[in-house]
């Protein structure tokens, strides 16, 4: 005899069907109706050893697999833990479905112990936010399905009453059909053909919209084409390989990149923004062409309200649909008959070194040449973080993974978990400033649950460099930045782990050869001196 299904169960069923497998949280009672209809479903739910890296995990899992990523968490200050990692998912454009326990609504009016509301706290940092009904369980759960993935993805939160989630439910049997791809026509599409086709130096810069679009083909394809160099933001990197001629690389962060990368756009006749999300730039790349003198065609999911920069032509479209159609019927261009995009290459190597005896830069290199070319990377925020994301090489899409819209610390380990439930069989590299290790050190744990061989490597200069930095950049004086140093390698094994301490190349080289053996992680700690990323950023 089949059960009865509950509410939980419409939920649960409908998140399985979407792609989901796993489900990241700490259980309380107001949520274990709604794990065990996740679990019913064939959504395995993970403990982990706070909300917040819950979250980054199950970010970690989808940008392997593609589906929707799921936070659960218990009643007050479960979902509090939270509010970090959906206000990334916010700005990141991840679909990230949070699941939230409540009190029924007669109670939350009589009993207050850890109740508030939380749909009032989501509400700013969510594209939508749901009180689950058994009437609308399965509507709800089609709702947010379709809020999070539709346009640029998000994240969309339901709160589910202890009730609720028991009571029967029907699933509902319609299901939103996807929407065809918008193509521009007309006028204007022939003004940008026009323009591509006497271009003499174009260049594309292609953001986060290409992935969701599934367009990195198109894009590839296009550059070829039409002679076009590429720039990338951070989380786009591996769109156009990055050993591809005619890819300059990743551009957010480092004034020393954009110092060869700004004066080269500004040189431009032609401005190609191809899904590009300035919410990953810094303010350097504020106005960095002039639309006035320059022709400039913004290809994005949604139209410009962030006034980083402005376009001679917008188009609101799917990015490969609208390369496709400002090719057609254009052909091969000669362009950048100068030399200019090579010599721009060359300038972006030797700002960024890969021959330094030790340090940062030395220890990046070291990992990049020592992993596999589809390793799958993460990194903190802080000082390494920009440094690795103008030296790492990516060779395909989301092979490296970080926050970017919201640049929020502590994500590199819990994203690293999440890729490697994802894609057990492939090498997964985790990249942490040391003060980041220390905020989420707890979890550590759950990769040696899970058995994961993913290699931690901790940058450890007892200080928050960047912000060192910018205090001395400001002659300030140096206040809450510096730390005291710790053994982070025992604190590896103390987790379950293998740990290392290396000092040099020689023996970050040894202890990374080990960890290919390893039957559990490894977490390397890196020892480099104060001020190492003076210069390098």
């Amino acid at each position: 005899m089949t059960e009865p299904l509950r509410a939980a169960d419409v939920l649960a069923q409908r998140l399985y069907e979407a792609g989901c497998r796993h489900a990241f949280g700490m259980p309380g009672g107001e949520v274990l109706t709604l794990i065990d209809a996740l679990e019913k479903a064939g959504i395995t739910f993970h403990l982990a050893r706070h909300e917040n890296a819950a979250g980054f995990m199950a970010e970690g899992v989808h940008h392997v697999d593609g589906a929707p990523a799921i936070l659960v968490a218990t009643v007050g200050p479960g979902a509090m833990n939270g509010v970090n990692v959906i206000a990334n998912a916010e700005q990141d454009r991840v679909p990230l479905i949070v699941l939230t326990g409540c009190v029924d609504a007669h109670e939350a009016e009589r009993y207050t112990h850890q109740v508030l509301d939380h749909r009032k706290v989501f509400e700013p940092i969510t594209k939508a936010t749901f009180t689950l009904s058994a009437e609308a369980a399965g509507v709800i759960a089609e709702k947010a399905l379709g809020i999070a993935t539709e346009g640029r993805s998000g994240p969309v939160h339901i709160d589910v009453p202890i009730s609720v989630a028991d009571a029967p439910a029907q699933p509902y049997a319609q299901r939103r059909v996807a929407a065809s791809d918008n193509v521009p026509s007309g006028p204007d599409l022939n003004i940008a053909r026009g323009w591509l086709a006497e271009a003499k130096k174009p260049v594309m810069i292609v953001g986060l919209d290409v992935l969701k679009d599934k367009a990195c083909e198109t894009v590839r394809a296009f550059a070829d084409i039409h002679g076009v160099p590429v720039i990338t933001s951070y989380k786009a990197k591996g769109v156009i390989p990055e050993d591809h001629p005619l890819c300059l690389g990743g551009a957010g962060l480092s004034p020393l990149a954009d110092k060869h990368l700004v004066p080269f756009v500004q040189s431009a006749d032609l401005v190609i923004c191809v899904g590009y999300d300035p919410i990953e730039m810094r303010p350097g790349w504020q106005d960095p062409w002039d639309p006035s003198a320059q022709n400039v065609i913004d290809i994005t999911a949604a139209p410009n309200h962030h006034f980083m920069h402005q376009a001679t032509l917008s188009f609101i479209a799917d990015t490969g649909a609208t390369l496709a159609a400002l090719s057609e019927a254009i052909p091969p261009c000669n362009t950048w008959q100068g030399g200019e995009v090579a010599a721009v290459k060359a300038k972006l190597a030797a700002a960024f070194p890969q021959d330094d005896e030790w340090g940062p830069a030395a220890v990046i290199a070291e990992c990049r040449s020592a992993l596999p070319a589809d390793a799958i990377a993460t990194v903190d925020s802080g000082a390494h973080r920009i440094l690795l994301s103008q030296m790492w090489a990516c060779q395909e899409p989301r092979t490296l993974l970080q926050s970017s819209g919201l640049c929020t610390m502590g994500c590199a380990v819990p994203l690293a978990i999440g890729a490697h439930l994802a894609s057990p069989d492939r090498r997964v590299v985790s990249f942490s400033g040391d003060a980041g290790l220390l905020m989420i050190a707890g979890d550590l744990s759950t990769a040696a649950e899970h058995g994961q061989n993913t290699v931690f490597v901790v940058f450890v200069d007892e200080s928050l460099a960047l912000i060192e930095l910018k205090q001395r950049q400001r002659q300030l004086r140096n206040t809450g930045v510096d730390f005291r140093g710790h053994d982070y390698a025992a604190i590896g094994r103390a987790f379950g782990g293998e740990g290392h301490t290396v000092h040099n190349r020689e023996q970050l080289r040894a202890a990374l050869q080990a960890a290919e053996s390893a039957d559990s992680f490894t977490l390397i700690a890196t020892v480099i001196d104060k001020k190492s990323y003076d210069g390098r950023i």
